[in-house]
Protein backbone atom coordinates (compact mmCIF):
# COMPACT_ATOMS: atom_id res chain seq x y z
CA UNK A 1 0.00 0.00 0.00
CA UNK A 2 0.94 3.56 -0.30
CA UNK A 3 1.26 6.08 2.51
CA UNK A 4 3.01 9.18 3.11
CA UNK A 5 6.25 9.44 5.12
CA UNK A 6 8.35 12.51 6.64
CA UNK A 7 12.27 11.54 6.35
CA UNK A 8 13.21 15.21 7.68
CA UNK A 9 12.02 18.85 7.92
CA UNK A 10 10.63 19.99 4.38
CA UNK A 11 10.99 16.33 3.03
CA UNK A 12 7.36 14.34 2.49
CA UNK A 13 7.04 11.21 0.34
CA UNK A 14 4.41 9.23 -0.64
CA UNK A 15 5.91 5.84 -0.75
CA UNK A 16 5.32 2.15 -0.86
CA UNK A 17 4.74 0.67 2.62
CA UNK A 18 4.02 -2.85 4.47
CA UNK A 19 -0.10 -3.48 4.02
CA UNK A 20 -1.10 -3.24 7.85
CA UNK A 21 -2.03 -6.66 9.43
CA UNK A 22 -3.69 -8.01 12.51
CA UNK A 23 -1.16 -8.20 15.45
CA UNK A 24 -3.49 -8.51 18.31
CA UNK A 25 -6.96 -10.12 19.24
CA UNK A 26 -8.12 -6.12 19.67
CA UNK A 27 -6.81 -4.90 16.43
CA UNK A 28 -8.74 -3.78 13.19
CA UNK A 29 -7.66 -3.01 9.72
CA UNK A 30 -9.41 0.35 8.63
CA UNK A 31 -9.08 1.01 4.70
CA UNK A 32 -9.03 5.50 5.04
CA UNK A 33 -11.45 7.05 2.94
CA UNK A 34 -10.65 10.77 4.15
CA UNK A 35 -7.73 11.94 6.25
CA UNK A 36 -6.29 15.33 6.38
CA UNK A 37 -2.67 17.67 7.33
CA UNK A 38 -2.83 18.96 10.45
CA UNK A 39 -1.01 22.19 11.79
CA UNK A 40 1.03 20.39 13.99
CA UNK A 41 1.99 17.87 11.54
CA UNK A 42 3.96 21.28 10.37
CA UNK A 43 6.12 21.24 13.18
CA UNK A 44 8.38 18.14 12.43
CA UNK A 45 7.99 19.10 9.10
CA UNK A 46 10.15 22.78 9.87
CA UNK A 47 12.20 21.25 12.28
CA UNK A 48 12.65 17.42 12.43
CA UNK A 49 16.03 16.94 13.20
CA UNK A 50 18.39 14.97 10.64
CA UNK A 51 19.02 12.32 13.36
CA UNK A 52 15.26 11.41 13.77
CA UNK A 53 14.37 8.14 11.63
CA UNK A 54 11.78 8.58 8.81
CA UNK A 55 8.63 7.44 9.88
CA UNK A 56 4.42 7.62 8.84
CA UNK A 57 3.02 10.77 9.07
CA UNK A 58 -0.77 11.90 10.16
CA UNK A 59 -3.74 11.42 12.61
CA UNK A 60 -7.24 12.14 11.73
CA UNK A 61 -9.29 9.65 9.58
CA UNK A 62 -12.64 8.28 8.26
CA UNK A 63 -12.43 5.02 7.39
CA UNK A 64 -14.22 2.02 6.70
CA UNK A 65 -13.26 -1.52 9.24
CA UNK A 66 -12.09 -4.65 6.71
CA UNK A 67 -11.28 -6.95 9.22
CA UNK A 68 -11.28 -7.18 13.00
CA UNK A 69 -9.16 -9.74 15.18
CA UNK A 70 -10.98 -12.23 17.18
CA UNK A 71 -11.22 -10.29 20.59
CA UNK A 72 -13.47 -7.18 19.05
CA UNK A 73 -17.26 -7.94 18.85
CA UNK A 74 -18.24 -3.97 18.52
CA UNK A 75 -17.37 -3.65 15.10
CA UNK A 76 -17.87 -5.79 12.08
CA UNK A 77 -16.24 -5.50 8.52
CA UNK A 78 -17.92 -2.84 6.69
CA UNK A 79 -18.48 -0.07 9.24
CA UNK A 80 -17.66 3.39 8.72
CA UNK A 81 -15.93 5.02 11.53
CA UNK A 82 -13.90 8.34 12.89
CA UNK A 83 -10.75 7.63 15.30
CA UNK A 84 -9.12 10.33 17.59
CA UNK A 85 -5.74 11.81 16.90
CA UNK A 86 -5.08 8.72 19.51
CA UNK A 87 -5.94 5.25 20.07
CA UNK A 88 -6.84 4.31 23.57
CA UNK A 89 -8.46 0.81 25.67
CA UNK A 90 -11.44 2.41 26.96
CA UNK A 91 -10.85 0.74 29.98
CA UNK A 92 -7.57 1.83 31.90
CA UNK A 93 -8.03 3.77 35.01
CA UNK A 94 -7.43 6.84 32.93
CA UNK A 95 -9.95 6.10 30.41
CA UNK A 96 -12.57 5.24 33.04
CA UNK A 97 -12.38 9.00 33.69
CA UNK A 98 -12.65 10.25 30.29
CA UNK A 99 -8.60 10.93 29.77
CA UNK A 100 -8.17 8.80 27.00
CA UNK A 101 -5.14 10.31 25.80
CA UNK A 102 -3.51 9.51 29.30
CA UNK A 103 -4.71 5.53 28.57
CA UNK A 104 -1.61 3.21 29.74
CA UNK A 105 -1.94 1.20 26.71
CA UNK A 106 -2.20 4.17 24.15
CA UNK A 107 -1.02 5.78 21.73
CA UNK A 108 -0.48 8.66 19.08
CA UNK A 109 -0.84 7.85 15.23
CA UNK A 110 2.56 8.19 13.60
CA UNK A 111 4.74 7.55 16.57
CA UNK A 112 7.08 4.88 16.34
CA UNK A 113 6.39 1.71 15.78
CA UNK A 114 2.47 2.89 14.89
CA UNK A 115 0.89 3.63 11.32
CA UNK A 116 0.18 7.34 10.23
CA UNK A 117 -2.91 8.05 9.26
CA UNK A 118 -1.98 9.88 5.59
CA UNK A 119 -2.11 6.36 3.54
CA UNK A 120 -4.92 3.69 2.24
CA UNK A 121 -5.03 1.79 5.79
CA UNK A 122 -4.19 1.51 9.20
CA UNK A 123 -4.04 -0.58 12.05
CA UNK A 124 -6.38 0.33 15.04
CA UNK A 125 -4.41 -1.21 18.33
CA UNK A 126 -7.33 -1.43 21.07
CA UNK A 127 -10.39 -0.78 18.36
CA UNK A 128 -13.29 -1.03 20.22
CA UNK A 129 -11.68 1.84 22.87
CA UNK A 130 -10.61 4.13 19.89
CA UNK A 131 -12.58 3.94 17.23
CA UNK A 132 -16.59 5.46 17.13
CA UNK A 133 -19.22 4.49 14.15
CA UNK A 134 -20.70 6.99 12.25
CA UNK A 135 -24.75 6.57 11.30
CA UNK A 136 -24.14 7.77 7.59
CA UNK A 137 -23.18 6.37 4.45
CA UNK A 138 -19.50 5.31 3.17
CA UNK A 139 -20.21 8.42 0.66
CA UNK A 140 -22.35 11.00 2.85
CA UNK A 141 -21.79 14.51 2.25
CA UNK A 142 -20.82 15.26 5.89
CA UNK A 143 -17.44 13.69 6.02
CA UNK A 144 -15.56 15.84 5.58
CA UNK A 145 -17.10 17.67 8.62
CA UNK A 146 -17.13 14.58 10.27
CA UNK A 147 -13.33 13.79 9.79
CA UNK A 148 -13.18 16.96 11.88
CA UNK A 149 -13.90 14.89 14.82
CA UNK A 150 -10.83 13.32 15.09
CA UNK A 151 -9.06 16.40 15.92
CA UNK A 152 -9.80 19.81 15.37
CA UNK A 153 -13.13 20.25 16.24
CA UNK A 154 -12.64 18.66 19.79
CA UNK A 155 -9.25 20.15 20.42
CA UNK A 156 -11.41 23.82 19.78
CA UNK A 157 -13.97 22.49 21.99
CA UNK A 158 -11.30 21.38 24.73
CA UNK A 159 -10.37 25.03 24.46
CA UNK A 160 -13.26 26.72 25.35
CA UNK A 161 -13.69 24.04 28.03
CA UNK A 162 -11.14 24.59 29.87
CA UNK A 163 -11.54 28.24 29.15
CA UNK A 164 -14.87 28.31 31.10
CA UNK A 165 -17.05 29.39 28.08
CA UNK A 166 -20.31 30.17 29.44
CA UNK A 167 -23.35 31.17 28.39
CA UNK A 168 -23.64 35.18 27.78
CA UNK A 169 -19.71 35.36 28.62
CA UNK A 170 -17.02 36.89 26.66
CA UNK A 171 -13.67 34.91 25.05
CA UNK A 172 -10.72 35.81 22.85
CA UNK A 173 -9.23 33.08 20.33
CA UNK A 174 -5.65 33.56 20.37
CA UNK A 175 -4.76 32.12 16.68
CA UNK A 176 -6.67 31.81 13.20
CA UNK A 177 -5.66 28.67 12.20
CA UNK A 178 -8.12 25.23 11.86
CA UNK A 179 -7.86 24.99 15.72
CA UNK A 180 -8.54 28.38 16.50
CA UNK A 181 -11.98 28.59 14.01
CA UNK A 182 -13.02 25.68 15.65
CA UNK A 183 -12.65 27.45 18.68
CA UNK A 184 -14.65 30.49 17.45
CA UNK A 185 -17.41 27.60 16.65
CA UNK A 186 -17.03 26.04 19.92
CA UNK A 187 -17.32 29.39 21.73
CA UNK A 188 -20.64 29.99 19.86
CA UNK A 189 -22.02 26.81 20.60
CA UNK A 190 -21.24 27.15 24.52
CA UNK A 191 -23.62 30.35 24.12
CA UNK A 192 -20.39 32.93 24.51
CA UNK A 193 -21.72 36.78 23.72
CA UNK A 194 -18.94 38.26 22.37
CA UNK A 195 -16.25 36.24 21.01
CA UNK A 196 -12.99 38.01 19.68
CA UNK A 197 -10.50 36.65 17.00
CA UNK A 198 -6.89 37.39 16.85
CA UNK A 199 -5.02 36.94 13.57
CA UNK A 200 -3.77 38.37 10.79
CA UNK A 201 -4.70 36.71 7.92
CA UNK A 202 -7.95 38.31 6.12
CA UNK A 203 -9.44 34.95 4.45
CA UNK A 204 -9.43 33.41 8.05
CA UNK A 205 -10.55 36.06 9.83
CA UNK A 206 -13.16 36.42 7.77
CA UNK A 207 -14.36 32.94 7.73
CA UNK A 208 -13.52 32.96 12.09
CA UNK A 209 -16.44 36.29 11.72
CA UNK A 210 -18.76 33.83 9.31
CA UNK A 211 -18.14 31.22 12.23
CA UNK A 212 -19.55 33.37 15.41
CA UNK A 213 -16.95 35.77 16.21
CA UNK A 214 -18.17 39.37 17.08
CA UNK A 215 -14.57 41.31 16.82
CA UNK A 216 -10.98 40.93 14.77
CA UNK A 217 -7.99 42.08 16.58
CA UNK A 218 -4.86 41.92 14.35
CA UNK A 219 -2.90 43.25 16.43
CA UNK A 220 -0.11 41.23 18.68
CA UNK A 221 1.56 41.52 22.09
CA UNK A 222 1.11 45.26 23.97
CA UNK A 223 -1.21 46.37 21.23
CA UNK A 224 -3.64 43.34 21.25
CA UNK A 225 -3.79 43.28 24.59
CA UNK A 226 -4.98 47.37 24.71
CA UNK A 227 -7.57 46.39 21.54
CA UNK A 228 -9.10 43.65 24.00
CA UNK A 229 -9.36 45.39 26.80
CA UNK A 230 -10.99 48.72 24.62
CA UNK A 231 -13.64 46.02 23.90
CA UNK A 232 -14.35 44.64 27.02
CA UNK A 233 -14.51 48.27 28.90
CA UNK A 234 -11.45 47.80 30.28
CA UNK A 235 -11.81 44.14 31.89
CA UNK A 236 -10.35 41.68 29.31
CA UNK A 237 -12.31 38.50 28.74
CA UNK A 238 -13.76 36.09 31.02
CA UNK A 239 -12.21 32.92 28.91
CA UNK A 240 -8.98 32.94 26.64
CA UNK A 241 -8.63 30.22 24.53
CA UNK A 242 -4.86 29.72 23.19
CA UNK A 243 -4.63 27.92 19.96
CA UNK A 244 -1.04 28.77 18.86
CA UNK A 245 1.90 27.04 21.29
CA UNK A 246 4.39 29.74 21.58
CA UNK A 247 5.47 31.32 24.72
CA UNK A 248 4.46 34.53 23.11
CA UNK A 249 1.26 33.35 22.43
CA UNK A 250 0.71 31.81 25.98
CA UNK A 251 1.82 35.70 27.58
CA UNK A 252 -0.23 37.35 25.32
CA UNK A 253 -3.55 34.79 26.27
CA UNK A 254 -2.82 35.34 30.04
CA UNK A 255 -2.48 39.36 29.73
CA UNK A 256 -6.18 39.14 27.77
CA UNK A 257 -7.81 37.56 30.62
CA UNK A 258 -9.61 39.37 33.38
CA UNK A 259 -9.67 39.29 37.01
CA UNK A 260 -10.78 35.64 37.79
CA UNK A 261 -10.87 34.69 33.96
CA UNK A 262 -9.27 31.11 32.63
CA UNK A 263 -7.26 30.36 29.75
CA UNK A 264 -7.58 27.35 27.92
CA UNK A 265 -4.42 25.97 26.14
CA UNK A 266 -4.81 23.63 23.75
CA UNK A 267 -1.68 25.24 21.09
CA UNK A 268 1.27 22.45 21.10
CA UNK A 269 3.63 23.85 22.92
CA UNK A 270 7.09 24.83 21.27
CA UNK A 271 9.00 26.12 24.05
CA UNK A 272 8.42 26.41 27.95
CA UNK A 273 8.24 30.06 28.40
CA UNK A 274 5.45 32.15 29.02
CA UNK A 275 3.57 31.58 32.82
CA UNK A 276 3.83 34.09 35.40
CA UNK A 277 2.15 32.29 38.50
CA UNK A 278 2.40 34.90 40.35
CA UNK A 279 0.95 37.23 38.13
CA UNK A 280 -1.63 34.40 37.92
CA UNK A 281 -1.89 34.23 40.91
CA UNK A 282 -2.43 37.92 42.16
CA UNK A 283 -5.22 38.29 39.86
CA UNK A 284 -6.85 34.77 39.77
CA UNK A 285 -6.82 33.33 36.51
CA UNK A 286 -6.99 30.16 35.91
CA UNK A 287 -5.00 27.81 33.47
CA UNK A 288 -6.20 24.66 32.21
CA UNK A 289 -5.99 22.89 28.68
CA UNK A 290 -2.97 20.24 27.84
CA UNK A 291 -3.63 17.66 24.87
CA UNK A 292 -7.36 17.12 24.04
CA UNK A 293 -8.68 13.96 25.22
CA UNK A 294 -10.91 13.80 21.84
CA UNK A 295 -12.25 10.41 22.37
CA UNK A 296 -13.94 11.62 25.33
CA UNK A 297 -16.09 14.65 23.13
CA UNK A 298 -16.89 12.87 19.89
CA UNK A 299 -20.30 11.72 21.01
CA UNK A 300 -21.20 15.04 22.49
CA UNK A 301 -20.13 16.73 19.55
CA UNK A 302 -21.10 14.23 16.86
CA UNK A 303 -25.31 15.33 16.71
CA UNK A 304 -23.87 18.38 16.36
CA UNK A 305 -22.01 18.14 13.18
CA UNK A 306 -24.56 15.72 11.52
CA UNK A 307 -27.55 17.83 11.92
CA UNK A 308 -25.70 20.83 10.19
CA UNK A 309 -25.50 22.88 13.85
CA UNK A 310 -22.20 23.28 13.08
CA UNK A 311 -20.24 23.63 9.64
CA UNK A 312 -16.42 22.51 10.70
CA UNK A 313 -16.06 21.01 6.99
CA UNK A 314 -15.51 25.05 6.33
CA UNK A 315 -11.75 24.85 8.01
CA UNK A 316 -10.67 23.15 4.34
CA UNK A 317 -9.44 25.05 1.75
CA UNK A 318 -7.97 22.98 -0.18
CA UNK A 319 -8.54 19.24 -1.45
CA UNK A 320 -6.30 16.53 -2.78
CA UNK A 321 -5.23 13.05 -3.68
CA UNK A 322 -2.10 10.91 -2.33
CA UNK A 323 -0.23 12.08 -4.52
CA UNK A 324 -0.63 15.46 -3.39
CA UNK A 325 0.01 15.37 -0.03
CA UNK A 326 3.89 16.86 -0.78
CA UNK A 327 2.61 19.94 -1.87
CA UNK A 328 0.00 19.85 0.47
CA UNK A 329 2.39 20.69 3.20
CA UNK A 330 4.65 22.86 1.60
CA UNK A 331 0.95 24.99 0.53
CA UNK A 332 0.19 24.81 4.67
CA UNK A 333 3.68 25.81 6.09
CA UNK A 334 3.82 28.65 3.42
CA UNK A 335 0.70 29.59 4.45
CA UNK A 336 -1.05 29.35 1.01
CA UNK A 337 -3.62 27.00 2.50
CA UNK A 338 -5.17 26.74 5.99
CA UNK A 339 -6.05 22.81 6.25
CA UNK A 340 -6.04 20.29 3.59
CA UNK A 341 -8.64 17.29 2.95
CA UNK A 342 -7.26 14.13 1.30
CA UNK A 343 -8.93 11.37 -0.30
CA UNK A 344 -6.44 9.20 -0.83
Amino acid sequence: MRAAVIHGAGDVRVEQVPDPVLSEPTDAIVRVSLTCICGSDLWPYRGMGEDQPSSRIGHEFVGVVEETGSGVSGLRAGDLVVSPFTWSDGECTHCREQLFTSCVNGGLWGSAGSDGAQGEAVRVPHAEGTLVRLPVEHDDASLPALLTLADVLPTGHHAAVSAGVRPGGTATVVGDGAVGLCGVMAARRLGAEQIIVMGRHTARTNLAVELGATHVVPERGDDAVEHVRELTKGAGTHSVLECVGTGDSLRTSLRLARDGGRVGYVGVPQDGEGVDVRELFGRNVGLAGGVCPARAYIPELLPDVLYGKIDPARVFDRETDLDGVPAGYTAMAERESLKVLVRP
